[in-house]
């Protein structure tokens, strides 16, 4: 087997299970076991299922743990002690008095000038800053690591809200304290959770910077490039719907990042929601009502994706 990046993007709770679902396919249909991705890269949704891969839960006890399903041993040992999660609320908390943008001067910047604006990025600075707390978010991240960082390759993407920047901590010379708060600060979604403060600079949701950021991959000559999409869609399973904006855009991002990873060279594999998985997953990324449903929904979509003619190359690449 050749190396392999794994790209986990954002999606919220919904998104979360998607990921289960896509994990425990990948273990299953293609027998590989994403714990062992030479360079793991998260936003938000993602970077919960990237640390947990990275403190040694597997895919198929993501799914289980998503679905109430029955842990393996080793999942056991890792989580088995941990509480249930606490569900955020499901839709942000209606802000008291009149509510102020997080950062004005991103807004203006990310919209100016017209040929290069970043639409996300500029929603990000003009919401006001969230209230919901990320703590219970890291803290589960926290319960998982015994030490530091962890020695195989964890890039988990912010957004810095002072300028706007993509932040990957792991990657860049920016420390977060530990893998829950780069966690956090990857999971603070604009004017809903909390933004997070890491060394004096204030960081949101990476999302705002790209539903995806597969782009990070680019060029680091791996053999095989996974990317988990779950705010995307292919451009045929997209159907008039309220959020059908969102998920143009997201696919449109992930397109020209995928483009760029394989113009490097690299050969890349798309998992992100049929036309059926996007009715199970509704329009609140935040239900965790839904969150077996989804699960279930992408193991068996992304099970038929593995195993259709169009992806036996891919599939090869990560068996052989």
């Amino acid at each position: 087997m050749g190396s392999v990046g794994l790209v986990l993007g954002a999606g919220g709770v919904v998104g979360g299970a998607y990921h289960a679902g896509a994990l425990a396919a990948l273990a299953e249909a293609a027998e590989w076991d994403a714990r062992t991705a030479d360079v793991v890269v998260g936003t938000s949704a993602g970077s919960i299922a990237a640390a947990a891969l990275r403190a040694g839960l597997s895919g198929a006890d993501q799914y289980a743990r998503s679905t109430d399903g029955t842990l393996s041993p080793e999942g056991h040992a890792l989580i088995g002690h941990l509480a249930p999660v606490v569900d955020l609320p499901t839709r942000p908390p209606f802000p008291r008095g009149l509510p102020l943008p997080a950062s004005p001067q991103l807004a203006a910047t990310a919209l100016l000038p017209p040929w290069s604006a970043r639409p996300l990025a500029a929603l990000a600075g003009l919401l006001p800053a969230g209230s919901v707390p990320t703590a219970p978010i890291g803290d589960r991240i926290r319960a998982m690591f015994a030490g530091d960082w962890p020695e195989q390759p964890m890039w988990i993407c912010a957004l810095r809200l002072r300028d706007g920047s993509r932040v990957v901590f792991g990657r860049d010379d920016i420390k977060a304290p530990d893998v829950g708060t780069a966690v956090e600060a990857s999971s603070a979604i604009p004017g809903y959770l909390q933004p997070v403060e890491i060394d004096g600079e204030t960081y949101v949701d990476g999302g705002a910077h790209s539903p995806s950021n597969a782009d990070v991959v680019a060029g680091l000559g791996l053999d095989l490039v996974i990317v988990v999409s779950p705010m995307s869609a292919p451009w045929t399973a997209l159907r008039p719907s309220p959020n059908i904006g969102s998920r143009a855009l997201a696919s449109w991002v992930l397109e020209r990042e995928v483009r760029a990873v394989r113009a490097a060279g690299t050969p890349v594999l798309v998992v992100e929601p049929t036309a059926e998985d996007l009715e199970v997953m509704g329009t609140n990324a935040m239900n965790p009502a839904r969150r077996a449903a989804v699960a279930r929904q992408a193991r068996a979509t992304t099970m038929q994706r593995l195993t259709h003619p169009a992806a036996a190359d891919l599939v090869h690449r990560l068996v052989s």
